[in-house]
């Protein structure tokens, strides 16, 4: 260990003449731990609720999503199909078609989405393990079933427990018609489960069969999607360009996080927004490291002109006391650290701090990462050195002879 960083360990631990310095050290110590911990707190809510709604999503969206770049629907023929499953890292394909249509149940009515869906959908994304009244069915020997959204169940009165009831499904004709002609085309799908994922969900759509919701669309062969389960060891990033060549530049292919990218940069700003006013708020802290390090020169001024007259260069002086203010932030950040692992271990096993209202979970979820604490320490060293700076300047300007009066 240098000399200068010795120097700075012995000013760091050692008694202070006055008590006052001791204290203002001990208030700035404090208030880096605590702005320390606030920090990792932060980023470590925003991080928890990222990974509950990516849960949440993942239960309705797939981990790779092809969709047409023009128009809403597409066509896609079996050979094409089959090489898409070879493609090294796919594990499932499932083929959707979706369309706003109007639903009917008894005496009520409201517009929704309806979306078809192949047999191998809720191996994809898990819809099944979502629903919670009825059973995730879709077709029953020649009956047509649907699940619902919990929202759209609500808004139309559905009951899972009455077989006898059926649900209408409205669609427009796409082609003209005239005055006398039927203007919708109409199915009917009795419903066998209610779902719960997310709001925006729960509150539009209705899973039915993909050949009743081609049958309402008046084409056998329409794709809104081709939704796609990757192997657990394959990444998107990897898998998308091989897809991409197959199904060449008429189709857009999402990862999970580009189908719902507004919300999630919109969540990524807000983390960030919020790790900044609290870093600004700790850089406000660190004004009292800048009182307490500036006592520190004033009181050890002897030894610094003793340092000098001995040929110690300005330089040196000056790494001694931006050394001290590293310290301090260091040992201030470890006591935040130590605090935010103590906070996270009491929310995640009792939950102390709940959500208010009704949500998903009941107290907030909460996910540390290691990155966040390398983010969290650079910043954290970064305003300890800042504030050091000016005092450090200050020990360099005191000369090798003092003269006391």
């Amino acid at each position: 260990m240098n000399w200068p960083m010795r120097i700075a360990r012995r000013y760091l631990f050692a008694k202070k003449t006055t008590n006052i310095i001791n204290l203002i050290t001990g208030i700035a110590v404090l208030g880096i731990a605590i702005g320390t911990a606030a920090l990792v707190l932060v980023l470590s809510v925003f991080n928890g609720f990222e990974d509950l709604i990516t849960s949440m999503y993942s239960n309705f969206n797939p981990e790779v999503k092809a969709t047409p770049l023009r128009g809403k629907t597409f066509h896609i023929d079996d050979a094409t199909l089959a090489r898409l499953e070879r493609v090294p890292g796919v594990a499932i394909l499932s083929q959707t078609l979706e369309e706003v249509a109007f639903f009917e149940y008894q005496d009520k009515q409201d517009f929704g989405i309806i979306k078809g869906v192949d047999n191998h959908y809720h191996q994809v994304t898990g819809i099944d393990s979502t629903v919670r009244q009825g059973e995730y069915l879709l077709q029953e020997a020649n009956r047509e079933r649907a699940v619902l959204g919990i929202g759209m169940s609500n808004k139309l009165g559905v009951s899972v427990d009455n077989p006898f009831e059926p649900l209408t499904i409205y669609l427009p004709k796409r082609r003209e018609t005239s005055l006398f002609e039927p203007q919708f085309r109409t199915r009917s799908a009795f419903p066998s489960g209610v779902f719960v994922i997310q709001q925006d969900f729960d509150s539009r759509y209705v899973l039915t069969s993909l050949a009743l919701c081609r049958s309402l669309l008046g084409d056998d062969q329409a794709l809104s999607a081709l939704e796609i389960r990757l192997q657990p060891d394959a990444r998107a990033e990897s898998v998308i360009p091989q897809l991409q060549r197959i199904l060449g530049p008429d189709i857009r292919l999402r990862d999970r996080y580009a189908q719902e990218e507004a919300f999630m940069r919109l969540m990524k700003i807000e983390k960030w927004m919020s790790f900044a006013i609290i870093g600004l708020t700790l850089l406000m802290v660190a004004f009292n490291m800048v009182g307490a390090l500036w006592m520190i020169v004033l009181e050890k001024q002897k030894d610094v002109a003793m340092f000098k007259s001995m040929g110690a260069p300005d330089r040196t002086v000056r790494n001694i006391f931006l050394y001290e203010g590293l310290l301090l932030c260091g040992l201030g950040g470890t006591a935040g650290f130590i605090l935010a692992l103590l906070i996270y271990g009491i929310q995640t096993t009792y939950g102390i701090i709940g959500i208010p209202g009704t949500f998903a979970v009941e107290a907030y979820p909460i996910s540390l990462r290691a990155a966040d604490f390398i983010i969290v320490a650079l910043t954290v060293l970064s305003i300890g050195f800042l504030a050091s700076v000016p005092p450090a300047l200050r020990a360099q300007r005191i000369p090798a002879l003092i003269r006391e009066v």
